[in-house]
């Protein structure tokens, strides 16, 4: 008997995908490094939100992408998928990057220490490194403003072994905090302290805009204190302390990993816990 090509219907289910190669489905797992082939992007998914994910590349550049088709695992297609609940995700991260260290011993808290300016800016720090400076045994203090730094580096006795990293805002050319950090680093204490700062009024800029559904941060004229006029621009309640307390909080529960602040914040941070690490 020979086969008779004229015999099969040619309208049966599954006529479509005869011959067609299937491409599998992949789990956007943590930590998994896929390309997307349109752009050539490479790139370790940092996290999967809806139905968009994220990539960041060995420098460090974070991509967003919409899931599905599109992509190569090891030089294969896949359709990328959400993950499921109780799917691997891999060595995890902490929300600065850093792999995360599980069971880690408590470590004694350094000598050194990080400075910074108030409140805000420690929840902020606590929040995103917390666990890589508990790892690091380093203690964040924050000294309500830097107008008394000079005083308080007296009291503190900076040395070899007992460093100082300050945090600063607005450090940009000609204000008072770039006098302030100059007068420091030619200070008795400038050898074993560092002062670093980022460009903006208040730390709360250093919050991706993004996050709060805006496409820039309002300006605000000089005669409006500053966290009042942010507030008033957004239409939250700005009458009392307690509300830019509450519009900070706000703010901070918006930001879950460092991806969601500004490079100019994140890489004097990280500056700044080199600095007082080294033994």
């Amino acid at each position: 008997m020979t086969d008779d090509r004229y015999s099969n219907d040619v309208l049966a289910d599954g006529w479509r995908e005869a011959g067609r190669r299937v491409v599998p489905q992949q789990e956007a797992v943590r930590d998994l490094v896929v390309e997307e082939v349109a752009t050539g992007f490479c790139g370790a998914v940092i996290r999967v939100e809806k139905k968009v994910v994220t990539l960041e590349d060995r420098f460090g550049k974070l991509r967003l992408f919409p899931l599905g088709a599109g992509f190569l695992l090891d030089g294969e297609p896949v359709v990328l998928v959400p993950p499921r609940a109780s799917a691997p995700v891999g060595r995890g991260r902490t929300a600065s990057g850093s792999f995360a260290v599980a069971d880690a011993p408590a470590r004694v808290a350094r000598a050194s220490r990080i400075f910074v300016e108030g409140r805000h800016d420690a929840e902020l720090v606590e929040k995103v490194w917390g666990p890589d400076l508990r790892i690091e045994g380093v203690v964040v203090e924050y000294i309500e403003g830097v107008d008394n730094l000079a005083e308080l580096l007296a009291e503190f006795k900076p040395g070899p072994t007992r460093r100082v990293g300050v945090l600063v805002d607005h450090l940009v050319p000609g204000s008072k905090e770039s006098r302030i950090a100059e007068a420091v680093a030619r200070g008795p204490h400038g050898r074993h302290v560092l002062v670093v700062g980022h460009p903006y009024v208040d730390v709360w800029q250093s919050v991706k805009p993004a996050r709060l559904n805006l496409t820039a941060w309002p300006q605000i004229p000089r005669s409006i204190e500053w966290k009042h006029g942010i507030c008033q621009a957004l239409g939250w309640p700005h009458e009392d302390q307690a509300d830019i307390a509450r519009a900070w909080q706000r703010i901070l529960g918006q930001v879950r990993t460092y991806a969601d602040l500004e490079p100019a914040l994140l890489g004097r941070v990280e500056q700044l816990i080199d600095f007082v690490t080294v033994d």
